[in-house]
């Protein structure tokens, strides 16, 4: 849901006293309520191509509803502050879970995790920093950290099934390739943040 908090024209936000139940706020909650669920598929006593298909099917439709909260916030004009700071949060704790579970099952190298998670603790406090000396936009969302994040939902997905689809696509290779870039587009865009961020750290610094 990172959509702007703003209006449109001739129409008025929505009452933050409403702002926890509201259809899109909801949507983002399950990405959160649905962290335990991913976890336990795999201490249930299913078969392993089971518990992978489960749990793949269930990040991709939770995934999912990042974009459908977005789309209805725009729609029924219900967007709000809280849902502008839960959406990348839910989006985080998704992301990071999911990589721990497969560092657990032995899919994700924890190097690659640690690069992940760690940038986004550190881009998180970074933007929370440059919000409170009001200078939000030097660090706003780029295309680069966009392509990143899809690279991720593509990355995780593969290597949650972690077998051969249509007999030709090894999930597990093509995933851990895809972590991977992402690890290396995850370097990247917080070295970019950081360049966009520098200028006013230095300003606030000299003073």
């Amino acid at each position: 849901m990172r959509v702007a908090f703003r209006a449109k024209a001739g129409r008025k936000p929505m009452q933050e006293s409403r702002m926890f139940l509201t259809v899109p706020t909801i949507l983002t909650w399950t990405r959160i309520v649905a962290i335990p669920l991913l976890v336990g598929v795999f201490y249930l006593g299913l078969s392993t191509h089971t518990q992978n298909t489960v749990a793949t099917v269930m990040f991709v439709v939770f995934a999912l509803t990042d974009w459908l909260d977005g789309f209805l916030a725009r729609r029924l004009n219900q967007m709000s502050a809280f849902g502008a700071f839960l959406d990348p949060v839910a989006d985080k704790f998704l992301v990071c879970a999911s990589l721990l579970v497969l560092v657990q099952l032995g899919r994700a190298d924890v190097f690659v995790a640690l690069i992940i998670i760690g940038r986004e603790i550190a881009i998180s406090a970074l933007r929370e920093w440059m919000a409170q000396i009001g200078a939000s936009k030097s660090v706003a969302v780029h295309m680069l950290g966009k392509v990143k994040t899809t690279v991720q939902m593509v990355a995780i997905p593969f290597l949650l099934y972690d077998d051969v689809i249509f007999g030709v696509v090894d999930t597990g290779r093509w995933g851990t390739a895809l972590i991977w870039i992402s690890a290396v587009l995850t370097v990247w865009s917080m070295v970019y943040y950081l360049q966009k961020a520098l200028p006013e750290i230095r300003r606030r610094v000299d003073k």
